[in-house]
């Protein structure tokens, strides 16, 4: 009886490895649906609680847009070389603005707001927002700057707005 439940036990093992191999090669291709996922919340707590402040701080005329690409906002100037022109396009390519307040009627620009973390303290960070800010100037658009706290006055932060923007 020994020998008949080895062979049993081969001829489970053998059934079990062949549908491993069936459902394996059945498996249909990765379709574009399975490529991507949904990230998690746009903002990050913090974001999202200036966020808020902001939107209450800019006036009536204006609106604020978040996360909005930096070469969606500016672009290099004409008449680069081709190749002067596509590195100073890709430097700007990937990198967003955390909050644009535009013109509520026109969406035209008016400022960018940064809101800067612990994380504008790294070496990287800093060169980026160095960069930016040179972009920004050289563009004439103001980028204001926040420093991210436990907690924010709206009037505190109209004041700097009107003190850095004037009337929006």
């Amino acid at each position: 009886m020994g020998v008949q439940l080895i062979g049993l036990l081969v001829l489970v093992l053998v059934a079990l490895l062949l549908m491993a191999v069936v459902a394996v090669l059945m498996k249909p291709a990765a379709s574009s649906q399975s490529l991507y996922r949904l990230n998690g919340p746009l903002f990050s707590p913090a974001e999202r609680s200036f966020l808020g402040v902001l939107m209450q701080a800019v006036p009536d005329e204006a609106i604020v847009m978040g996360k909005v690409r930096v070469a969606d906002v500016l672009t290099p100037v004409k008449g680069l070389e081709r190749s002067k022109w596509q590195t100073a396009f890709n430097k700007i390519s990937a990198k967003h603005f955390d909050y644009v307040v535009c013109d509520r009627s026109t969406l035209k620009v008016l400022s960018v707001v940064e809101l800067n973390d612990k994380s504008h303290k790294a070496k990287k960070r800093i060169e980026r927002d160095a960069f930016l800010r040179e972009a920004c100037s050289s563009a004439g658009l103001r980028l204001l700057e926040f420093e991210a706290k436990a907690s924010y006055s709206v009037a505190e932060v109209r004041n700097q707005l009107a003190a850095e923007v004037g009337k929006l």
